[in-house]
């Protein structure tokens, strides 16, 4: 099975930035490992959504779409809001 999301780059990191990115209704993301710079992004919340109701969700083969570029990842985290459930945070791992 295999996942794709369209993602945003953003440019900062840490709590601020990322409830920012949660007041423009995204979800914030990172990728990172294979000994390369980590990378920011934001996901969009429905595409998130349809992809974690499937199943297989993280053994899936994923593809994220970052400025034309496509990265092969796996998602090793998600972090739920603990009232709403609804993802607040998503960690990828490069192939």
């Amino acid at each position: 099975m295999e996942i794709t999301f369209n993602a945003q780059k953003r440019e900062k990191a840490g709590k601020g930035a990322a409830r920012a990115c949660r007041r423009e209704g995204r979800i914030p993301a990172v990728i990172y490992g294979g000994k390369k710079e980590p990378v920011m992004i934001s996901l969009h919340p429905v595409e998130l959504e349809k992809a974690l109701n499937t199943a297989g969700f993280y053994k899936a083969d994923i593809k994220i779409v970052l400025d034309g570029k496509t990265i092969s990842v796996v998602c090793q985290d998600v972090q739920f809001h603990p009232v709403s459930d609804m993802p607040i945070h998503v960690d990828f791992l490069r192939k």
